[in-house]
C-alpha cells in the first residue's frame, strides 16, 4: 500500500545541466509525499551518472537509458521499485518514455506540451484510458492560489456571464538568436526537430491558452491567428497572437511573444463578465484585482482570511509571503500524489485531489498548437475551427 510511505519517483531528464528538473524535484518533495529513487537523467550516460550521484542515488538505480530504467525497475521487489516517473526532456522525447511507463504500470508526470505531435497525445490518452493510470501535466500556472480563487468566483457566477478575456504571455529572452551561442536551453526550443512545429506558441502560448480555459471553465471553439519569426533566420515562431471564440459565447485575445525586449516572464490575464471581472499578474502572484460595475476596485491578497476554500487549500504561507512558481508546481504534485493514493485504496478521488491538468488538457494543448499553426500562416487569416 502506498498510503503509509512516500511515493517513489523516477525521473527521465532533469540532469545537473538542466533547469526545470530541479524545479520538479523541489516541488515533488515540498509536501513530503515523494522521494527520488532512480532515474535516467540525461541522454549522455556520464551526465546521467554524475547527476544521479549528486542526488545521492545509488549507482545501480542510475540508468544509461530510460528503456533500461523501466526494464530493471520492473525486476525489483514491489516494495522497492518506483511508483511513478517524471519526464522533463525536450518535447520530442516526451512521448516514448511516457508510453513505456504506462505500458509498464507506472503513473506519469510530464512537462508541457505533452508530446511532439497531436497524434502522440491521442495515443497517450488512449493508453491512460486503457490502463486507468494517472497522468499529470505540469501547466504550472493553474496551480497558483489566486487563480484558484478567480476560478471559483467565476464558477459561482460572482462576475455574471463571462463576456471577454485577454491573456498575454510576454518574454524578451529570444529577442536575439542566442540559440546560436550555445550554453542555453534556447537551442532545442527554437528547433522544430526537437520542439515541434510551434516555437513561442508551444512554449508559452500553450500556458496562456490553458490558463484561459482553466480559470473560466470555457473551451476555445475557433480562432484566428498570426505567427511570425522576428529574429532573422529563426526557423520557428517567436511571436504569435490570436482572436478566440469560446463555447460559452465569450471572446478573447491571446498574445505570446519571446521577442518583447526587456520583459522577463510577464504572464497576465484579465476576464470580464456582466457584473465584474478580475486581473492577475504572474510576476505579482499574491494579488487578485477584482473590478465591479457598481463599486470600487478591490485588491484581494493571498494569505488573508478572505479566500474561498479552493484557494486556501492550495496556499501554504501567511499573507505577505509570495506563493510562487515552485509552490504552484508543488500543488500539482501534491494533488497528483493524493489521487494516486486514493486510487491505490480503491476510492474515488475528491474534486480537490483531481485539481491538476491531465492527459485531456495535453490533447487540447496539442490541438491548440495545431490550430494556431494552421491559422497563423494562412495569409487569408480566416477563422479556423478547433482541430480535433
Amino acid at each position: 500500500m502506498k498510503n503509509n510511505r512516500k511515493l517513489r519517483m523516477g525521473m527521465v531528464g532533469g540532469g545537473s545541466d538542466a533547469f526545470i528538473g530541479a524545479i520538479h524535484r523541489c516541488a515533488a518533495f515540498m509536501d513530503n509525499q515523494a522521494e527520488l529513487v532512480c532515474g535516467c537523467f540525461s541522454i549522455d550516460p556520464e551526465i546521467s551518472l554524475s547527476s544521479g550521484r549528486s542526488y545521492f542515488i545509488p549507482d545501480n538505480r542510475i540508468y544509461k537509458t530510460y528503456q533500461e530504467m523501466f526494464e530493471k525497475e520492473a525486476l525489483l521487489p514491489e516494495d522497492e521499485r518506483m511508483d511513478f516517473v517524471t519526464i522533463v526532456t525536450p518535447n520530442k522525447w516526451h512521448f516514448a518514455p511516457a508510453m513505456l511507463a504506462l505500458e509498464n504500470g507506472y503513473h506519469v508526470v510530464v512537462d508541457k506540451p505533452i508530446t511532439f505531435s497531436l497524434d502522440e497525445a491521442k495515443q497517450l490518452q488512449a493508453k491512460v484510458e486503457e490502463t486507468g493510470l494517472i497522468l499529470a501535466l505540469t501547466h504550472v500556472y493553474s496551480g497558483y492560489p489566486a487563480i484558484k480563487e478567480a476560478k471559483r468566483r467565476i464558477a459561482t457566477g460572482e462576475f455574471g456571464k463571462i463576456r471577454r478575456l485577454y491573456v498575454q504571455y510576454t518574454q524578451g529572452w529570444l529577442s536575439e538568436r542566442i540559440e546560436l551561442q550555445g550554453g542555453n536551453n534556447a537551442g532545442w526550443r527554437t528547433d522544430p526537430q526537437r520542439s515541434g512545429k510551434a516555437g513561442s506558441v508551444g512554449d508559452i502560448g500553450t500556458h496562456a491558452w490553458h490558463l484561459s480555459e482553466y480559470v473560466t471553465g470555457a473551451k476555445v471553439t475557433e480562432l484566428c491567428a498570426e505567427l511570425k519569426a522576428f529574429a532573422p533566420g529563426r526557423p520557428i515562431d517567436d511571436d504569435g497572437a490570436a482572436f478566440l471564440h469560446y463555447d460559452n459565447g465569450a471572446t478573447g485575445v491571446l498574445t505570446c511573444t519571446q521577442i518583447a525586449a526587456g520583459e522577463e516572464n510577464r504572464l497576465q490575464i484579465q476576464v470580464y463578465g456582466e457584473k465584474g471581472g478580475f486581473e492577475w499578474y504572474q510576476e505579482e502572484p499574491n494579488s487578485l484585482y477584482l473590478k465591479w460595475i457598481n463599486k470600487p476596485k478591490e485588491i484581494l491578497r493571498v494569505g488573508t482570511g478572505f479566500l474561498t476554500d479552493a484557494a486556501k487549500f492550495n496556499s501554504r504561507t501567511p499573507g505577505g509571503h509570495p506563493e510562487g512558481f515552485i509552490e504552484s508546481f508543488a500543488n500539482i504534485y501534491r494533488n497528483f500524489a493524493a489521487t494516486v493514493r486514493a486510487v491505490d485504496r480503491g476510492e474515488e478521488p475528491t474534486a480537490a485531489m483531481l485539481d491538476f491538468p491531465t492527459v485531456y488538457d495535453g490533447v487540447r494543448g496539442m490541438q491548440f498548437i495545431e490550430t494556431m499553426v494552421t491559422a497563423g500562416y494562412d495569409n487569408d487569416k480566416k477563422w479556423q475551427k478547433w482541430v480535433e
